[in-house]
């Protein structure tokens, strides 16, 4: 299975596309993330899936910098919980150490790596993946939001000594050096942030420790609960049915993996992909149908039937009666409830 991250990163995705103009849904519907990923911010999607959109976004604006635009407009407040920690730890160096210590509850394949020598320390980011490197706008948009991070708590006068990027310069580095302020240095060893050791000592105004503390117990908790496969699959194939597309293939596509491991994996818990969509569709429906003006062949669109014949076949064999007399039924008891009332 490959790597997640929240899809809380993609927050002002559509904003930052429509600046550079391109269409925010269209891109999504290429790289095949469904639009509900915009809606709904601790959805996990694929990390390969996120790369594919920032390197298309990329090339269909001509905008070399877009993963930097991208992290310009969000860094910390993106990070859910893990940003409840990092944000109230007393001093810079604590703020990163928590950071570098729960990342991967955001970013399951992001390390942070702090490296003091001296009166210098290096903020080297990996992100893994199947490639030797990640994509150049995936580690710009994870090293921008470094910097952006730092900066929200540190102020906004503070700059890195220096600023590394593993990729070669593009054409135009004028957005570069205004975003990171410091010397650029391309085709390096690593994607890093340079600073000053005593960056490290520097108070957060706005810090409990005592908050911290707790919060720190919470994220934890959340890091040692277990999330099953079929927790995991539940949670996509509801977002994928509300966008009337939701096929085994579609979830492994969200996964990163193929349709023989989500029936593998389901298999180890006990139950199918099967199992799982009928059990979704049909509370889905349930709530569909109670909306009388909506027409039963949309109904039957969004919950993936190629036909509303198809729909209604299924619906009565598995609730033992037809729609008609589901709303019937539900619409006495609605009168029931009102003459008792």
């Amino acid at each position: 299975m490959s790597d997640l991250i929240r899809s809380a990163t993609l927050t002002h995705y559509p904003e930052v596309a429509q600046s550079v103009g391109i269409d925010p849904r269209a891109m999504l519907r290429k790289v095949r993330l469904p639009l509900e990923t915009l809606e709904r911010p601790d959805l996990r999607i694929a990390v390969t899936s996120l790369r594919r959109l920032l390197e298309s976004s990329a090339a269909a604006s001509g905008v070399e910098e877009f993963g930097l635009l991208m992290a310009e407009r969000g860094a910390l407040a993106n990070l859910g919980p893990v940003a409840l920690v990092v944000r109230e730890q007393a001093t810079i160096g604590d703020a990163l150490k928590a950071l570098a210590r729960f990342i991967h509850i955001h970013h399951s394949g992001m390390r942070l790596s702090i490296q003091p020598r001296n009166d210098i320390v290096t903020l080297a980011i990996d992100l893994r993946g199947a490639l030797s490197r990640a994509p150049r706008q995936s580690t710009e948009m994870a090293l921008g939001s470094l910097h952006r991070i730092i900066r929200s708590l540190a102020g906004e006068d503070w700059q890195p000594l220096e600023a590394h990027l593993t990729h070669s310069p593009p054409r135009n580095r004028k957005y570069y050096r205004s975003f990171f302020g410091c010397p650029l240095v391309f085709n390096a060893e690593n994607d890093a942030l340079v600073i000053s050791a005593r960056d490290l000592e520097c108070a957060i105004p706005s810090a409990h420790p005592l908050i911290a503390n707790y919060l720190e117990k919470r994220v934890e908790a959340i890091d040692v609960r277990p999330r099953q496969w079929d927790e995991r699959v539940i949670e996509v194939v509801r977002t994928l049915l509300n966008n009337g597309d939701c096929t085994a293939d579609r979830v492994a596509e969200h996964f990163g993996c193929t349709r023989r491991s989500i029936h593998r994996h389901l298999a180890e818990c006990g139950t199918s992909f099967s199992e799982i969509l009928d059990a979704e569709r049909a509370d889905l429906a349930l709530r569909l149908i109670e909306d009388r003006s909506r027409p039963l062949a949309s109904v039957a669109e969004m919950l993936g039937f190629s036909a509303q014949s198809a729909m209604a076949r299924w619906f009565k064999g598995r609730f033992g009666r037809s729609v008609t007399e589901w709303r019937g039924d539900a619409r006495e008891q609605a009168l029931a409830a009102i003459r008792r009332w």
